[in-house]
């Protein structure tokens, strides 16, 4: 039977996302359950794809991924896919309405990331992070308002600021495998063989001025996704704090990380901030 394949297909995308983030799931089952599934089905696609460009060293990247946006766009189609990461992921892709446009620009990124190393102009750099950050925002808030057109228009400039926040506060604390590992340099104008305080300062204040846009937005969000995205926000913008304080030199030779134990703190304080209505 179609559903049972279909079952798999989600619980895969659940799986994906509880193997590859503590964090991110953990805000995920503080959404409703009418639309907690489609964001597994989201976050699974894009953590393939984002795998391929990241870590298949010993693989042909470039043509794994290209077999990956063949099967995506074969999977779109039809409707169907024998891949169960790309058949969720078609699933809440049509069921939400999910412009083209964003999943293109995506995989756009991604594919940035087979051959640029280094982004120099302010341009290439927002270029980037639109397509790897704000447009994953943007299918998250098509499913979150339940495809209302209205609530999306008025949503939408906050939901790719959070984007970019997350994707900004990754880059920070991921400085080091960045740039050493992978050789990426994702900031401009940024010294990151020699990371200075200034420097560091002006990337934490961009972040912060996007975390500020992206919250006026969680204020409006309806109740089935407000309690999961503020979660989301809370720990990030923990991070962000942690690396605020962490000397420059120490974030480029360590990942800074938030225990679990804080994470389970800011849940409570969370949880209760969203029952007293004040976010």
């Amino acid at each position: 039977m179609k559903s049972i394949f279909d079952k798999v297909s989600y619980d895969c995308s659940k799986i994906v996302t509880e193997s590859y983030s503590t964090s991110f799931s953990l805000a995920t089952k503080m959404l409703s359950p009418s639309i907690r599934p489609d964001i597994y089905n989201i976050y699974g696609f894009v953590r393939f794809a984002d795998e391929i460009v990241d870590t298949f060293h010993s693989y042909d990247k470039k043509e794994l991924f290209e077999n990956f946006e063949t099967e995506l766009k074969a999977a779109i189609e039809a409707k169907i896919s024998l891949n169960p990461i790309l058949n969720s992921f078609q699933h809440t892709y049509h069921k939400y309405k999910i412009p083209y446009h964003l999943v293109a620009s995506f995989m756009k990124s991604m594919r940035m990331d087979l051959t640029k190393s280094e982004y120099r102009t302010d341009a290439e750099y927002k270029e980037y992070i639109y397509g790897s950050a704000d447009v994953v925002g943007l299918m998250c808030l098509k499913v979150f308002v339940k495809g209302d057109d209205s609530q999306y228009e008025a949503l939408k400039k906050s939901a790719m600021s959070l984007g970019s926040a997350f994707q900004k506060v990754n880059f920070l604390r991921d400085l080091k495998a960045d740039f050493e590992d992978l050789n990426r340099a994702y900031f401009p104008h940024a010294n990151l063989t020699d990371l200075d305080e200034a420097s560091k300062s002006k990337i934490v204040e961009e972040i912060k001025a996007d975390f500020a846009l992206g919250y006026s937005g969680i204020l409006h969000l309806p109740n089935e996704a407000k309690f999961g995205v503020y979660t989301a926000y809370k720990y990030y913008y923990k991070l962000l704090q942690k690396l605020q304080k962490t000397p420059s030199m120490e974030i480029k030779n360590a990942r800074i990380r938030v225990p679990n134990y804080q994470k389970f703190g800011l849940l409570a304080k969370s949880y209760v901030n969203y029952k007293l209505h004040l976010v």
